[in-house]
């Protein structure tokens, strides 16, 4: 039971993300009024996604240092669960945009460039998926792994910020949520959110590590 604290840490976070992200006062702001809560889903997803990515590529590092294939496992099921949460945080991101901007997609830098990143990291599961050798297969996603990370640096973090006509906060001249509108109300939220999707995550992926691990005896 000592080592599954983390688990029970993962479910009262996220519970507590979504009752107070829902429940509990928040601040009144023009254009955005009561859509701010969604700062609570959107974002916090997108960090608990780079923080599982980033994890996946420290693993295909271990691996391709190592060649040890446990390695590879994590590394491609931290891939999988940061996936998973980057397509919330991007369904989140359309909801919230419909609402603030007028539309889900309006083309803007910080969307396009989310969904680059996304596709990038999809077309890495489906490498993996077209070759029948273990070694070869980790091999080849772990270098891709490497360079897919790469790209996404300059993605989200970047290239969006150099457009004038970004509507994202934080890009192109528009203040970020710091400067304005994180106040305290939302801080007893926003960080608990963060660690509670990014545990979640990590979960996820370690119940498939699990999997494999288990499928790979049976066939031993």
């Amino acid at each position: 039971m000592k080592k599954n604290w983390w688990k029970a840490l993962a479910l009262i976070l996220v519970t507590y993300t979504l009752l107070a992200g829902l429940l509990m006062d928040a601040p009144r702001l023009n254009i955005l009024n009561e859509t701010i809560r969604n700062l609570h889903f959107h974002v916090t997803m997108w960090f608990g996604m780079v923080i599982l990515l980033t994890a996946s590529m420290v693993y295909a590092i271990k691996y391709l240092r190592s060649g040890q294939i446990a390695f590879d496992d994590k590394s491609v099921e931290m891939a999988k669960a940061g996936a998973l949460l980057g397509s919330m945080g991007i369904i989140t991101g359309a909801v919230w945009a419909n609402y603030t901007w007028g539309e889900p997609w309006s083309g803007d830098s910080k969307q396009n460039a989310a969904a680059i990143c996304l596709l990038i990291y999809f077309a890495y599961l489906v490498l993996r998926n077209s070759m029948k050798d273990e070694q070869q297969r980790a091999r080849v996603s772990g270098v891709y792994n490497i360079f897919a990370y790469a790209a996404m640096i300059p993605l989200l973090f970047i290239l969006p910020r150099l457009d004038p006509n970004s509507l994202h906060p934080g890009n192109g001249g528009n203040p970020g949520f710091n400067a304005y509108d994180l106040d305290s109300k939302l801080r007893v939220i926003f960080y608990p959110a963060v660690i509670g999707w990014t545990l979640m995550g990590v979960w996820l992926a370690s119940l498939k590590i699990r999997t494999r691990q288990i499928e790979r005896a049976l066939e031993d």
